[in-house]
């Protein structure tokens, strides 16, 4: 798996490689295109991961995940925070979210 210094340099990359749309993480799915796909934890995959630790403030402890929907053909990006200040989701899309 690839290694990357920076959140932007993965965003950057992965793009460059198609996954090109921006997900945002609900409660029951992932969303893009301003609502008009709405994606269930059945219908995505996690194609990699990439976890970025901040030295000192917590804000930056997120994770970039890879995600692909063969039901859409879709392939984009989702940035989540963990910790305490991850998103509060469903068990089926907590549990499709799981670092592995």
């Amino acid at each position: 798996m690839k290694s990357y210094d920076t959140l932007v340099e993965g965003i950057n990359d992965l793009k460059s490689e198609g996954y090109i749309e921006d997900f945002n993480l609900k409660q029951n799915c992932l969303e893009c295109r301003n609502g008009q796909y709405r994606i269930f934890h059945d219908e995505f995959k996690i194609d990699s991961f990439y976890r970025f630790e901040g030295d000192s403030d917590p804000d930056d402890e997120v994770i970039l995940y890879a995600i692909s929907s063969d039901k859409y053909g879709l392939k984009g990006v989702l940035v989540n925070a963990y910790g305490m200040y991850a998103n509060e989701v469903t068990d089926e899309m907590l549990d499709s979210l799981k670092v592995r």
